[in-house]
This record gives structure tokens, sequence and C-alpha cells, in this order.
């Protein structure tokens, strides 16, 4: 049976009763009485549909507050379906609260910059990301025009020109955007930025390495062919010259296997499914063995002294050995005859701490932060003298980077240089 069918039973069995009641008083009192009291049971009846209409009214007026009426009759019916339809409407209400929770903690957490404006460019909302590449703050600009934020005129061209299918590439605030207008509704602006500045970045570093290991490897290459040349082209050449080009022959090779030697070690440093393998090192032991290499590289040329007080320690033993003999043989390399070289291995309150300290040529304050690049040279020149590689710095920044250590570097140009690598307690092998 339908809802309007049982309204209107309900409504015409009322209707009934009220016509029944009066027709029983005109029976017994009389035609008056009888009109009188069915009068009053149509009054009683209106008055009672009045008085819950005015409460219906009264709940309308605050239905999230207001708790909702108990009916009589078909009001009951009425009530008990709005009851429902409110229940679901706060259901409804609820989970959308909730999804809008959701994607403003999305918005909020995604890495590109989300800028919503309305059709003449004023600031609605943007998430953090936005607020750090553009400069803004929602809650002192909302409401403000973000071309009047956004001092920038590639960006006021872009918006001139309204040419919103082809992204903006957007250098702002030391920063390289990738800035992109979405229109969405028919009042509505998203605008879009990414920031590429780290990805532009390694693009360079990659371009400059590419560059400088070709070029490293040109000049023994060149050699090489030339002497090579020579060699078909002049086939009566006297022994002297012969084993001279030779020998010259065997250095370059000798440098281009270092060169390829120290780009497969960093490759391997940054190679997320090569991790370190930790065990125990002699700390004693190995920097004994360095200290025997060392003064067969310097010749007798320099003084070098160890000092080894600290404790031994866990870590790769190769790496660790690759970068404390990279710092060694730098200052080797750098420090003029009978210069001194003192190696200090020693414990302190933050962890072990590993110094090599020179009295070679040193380094200009402009150049220390650089040093770990990967082919930075001080000096060119210097650099082919020394037979170096350009790598020695790099590969001790890695190697330290997977040992959650520190390198510190105080240099005084015509002084010397010291070096100092900060360990963690946390690799103290006890």
């Amino acid at each position: 049976m339908s809802a309007r069918l049982i309204f209107w039973i309900s409504a015409l069995l009322r209707i009934s009763l009220v016509l029944i009641a009066t027709t029983c008083a005109a029976y017994l009192w009389g035609a008056i009485p009888g009109l009188v009291l069915g009068m009053c049971g149509l009054v009683a009846l209106f008055c009672v549909q009045l008085f819950y209409l005015q409460r219906l009214a009264e709940w309308l007026d605050h239905p999230s507050s207001a708790r909702l009426p108990d009916g009589w009759g078909a009001w009951t019916d009425i009530f008990s379906r709005l009851y429902k339809i409110r229940r679901g409407d706060e259901k409804n209400q609820a989970e959308l609260a909730e999804w809008l929770a959701r994607f403003r903690q999305a918005m909020t957490l995604l890495p590109d910059g989300v800028v919503i404006m309305d059709d003449v460019l004023f600031l609605e909302w943007c998430n953090p990301a936005a607020e750090s590449h553009l400069g803004l703050s929602l809650a002192q600009d909302k409401g403000m025009r973000v071309t009047n934020l956004v001092r920038s005129p590639e960006f006021m061209d872009y918006i001139i020109l309204g040419r919103y299918e082809t992204p903006l590439t957007l250098s702002f605030r030391e920063r390289k955007l990738i800035a992109h207008i979405i229109p969405f509704e028919n009042r509505r602006q998203i605008l879009v930025t990414h920031d590429v500045t780290e990805s532009e970045r390694i693009d360079m570093m990659r371009r400059d390495f590419i560059a400088n290991a070709s070029h490293e490897l040109r000049t023994p290459l060149t050699v090489i062919n030339g002497f090579l040349e020579i060699a078909s082209m002049q086939s009566d050449l006297d022994n002297q010259t012969r084993n001279m080009h030779l020998k010259l022959m065997t250095e370059q090779g000798e440098r281009m296997q270092r060169l390829v030697e120290d780009m497969l070690t960093l490759t391997r440093l940054e190679s997320v499914d090569y991790p370190p393998r930790p065990e125990h090192i002699n700390m004693l032991a190995l920097l004994e063995q360095i200290l025997q290499e060392a003064h067969a590289l310097s010749a007798g040329k320099h003084q070098i002294s160890l000092d080894c007080s600290g404790p031994d320690i866990r870590g790769s033993n190769d790496e660790i050995r690759s970068a404390l003999t990279n710092l060694i043989t730098n200052a080797i390399r750098y420090t003029p005859e009978h210069g001194n070289i003192k190696i200090t291995w020693m414990d302190t309150a933050q962890g072990p701490k590993f110094i090599v300290q020179d009295s070679g040529i040193g380094i200009s304050t402009e150049h220390i932060s650089r040093l770990t690049e990967r082919f930075y040279r001080v000096d060119k020149s210097r650099s082919r003298e020394t037979q170096g590689t350009g790598l020695g710095l790099a590969i001790v920044k890695h190697v330290l980077l997977r040992h959650k250590a520190n390198l510190i570097i105080e240099s005084t140009p015509e002084v010397g240089s010291k070096f100092c690598v900060q360990f963690p307690a946390s690799v103290v092998d006890a």
C-alpha cells in the first residue's frame, strides 16, 4: 500500500469519526448541539494540524540544532521520513567532510604548488608548496590578485597572452619553476607549479661530468694515438725515442685506468643496490698500512707522522681505506718537499675523528665548498703534475655519507690544510 493512500485513509477516518460523533450527538441532544460538537471536532483537528505545522516550521528554521518533534497521526509518518532524511544528510555531510579533509591533506602534501584562483585571478586557496615556490601566504594574501603577488614579467606576459596550453618556465626566488594554468568550472582557474631546480642541477652535473670525463680521457688518448701514429709512420725510430714513447704511453694508459676505476667506484658508491656491509676495522693496523703506502708515495720527501689513539670501528673496510688513503695522498701531492704531514686518529665526545694536517700550498676559501665536486680542481696545471683524476674527494664524500660521517676542511693559502673526518659515536666497535 502506497504512502499516499495510507495518508488519505487516515485523514478520512478522522473526519469520519467526527461526523459519526456529530450524528450521534444530533440524535441524542438535537441538531444544534450536534453541529456545535461537530464544529468543535473539526476545529480541534485543524488546531492539531496548525500546531504541528508550527513545530515543523520551527524545526526547519534550525534543523541542525533543534530536536525533531514527535508526531500524531499522519504527522508521525512525516516526521519519521524527515528524521531519515536528516540522518542521511548528516551521514553524507560527514562523508563529504572526511573526503574534503583527505583532499586538503593530499593537496597539502603534494610536492607541486597548487593555487586556486577565480576568473579574475584573485587568490582563493593555495597549498604550502605554492607558498614556498611563489612566496604566497594563504592567511595574508587570500582575496588578492595573484599577479600582484607574483612579481615576474615572464608570468605577467604569460597571463596577458593567455596561451595556457603551453607551460611557462619561470625563474623566480632563486628557483626554476614550470608553471601551468588550467581553467576549470566557469569561474575558476588552477595554477600548478613544479620545482625543477634540483633536476636541472642534476642534469647540469651530469652534463659537466660527461664533458669533464670526455676531456680527461681525450688527453691520454691523444697522446697514445699520436705516439702510435709516429711509430707507424717512422719505423726507423731509435731505441731511446721508442722507449720514451712507450713510457709516456704507459703513463697515460695508467692514468686512464685510474680514472675509469675512480668512476666505477663512484658509480658503485651511489648505487642503492650496493649497501654498505659493516665489518670490524682494526684502525691501528689499517692506518699503519696506509702510512707505509704514504711513505712509498712520498719517497722520503716529506715528514709523515701518525698518532693513533682512537677506537676500532665498524664499517666497510675497503671504503674507509679508500677515503682515508685519498685524503693522505692529496696531502702528499700538494705539500712541497720537506713539508710536514700529520695523521691523527682520536676519540672525541661526538665520536671518532680522523685528521690529516699538512704544511702544503693551501686552498683559498672560495674553493673549499666545491672541493668534493667531481673533476673540480683549484689549479688544473698543478693537478696534471700530481697525476690526480679529480675524483678523489668526490669518492671521500660519498664514502662518508654512507657511514654518516662529516668532512670538515680548514685551509690557509701558503700555510697548509687540515681535513677532519668526524664519525658518529655509533660506529665505534666495542
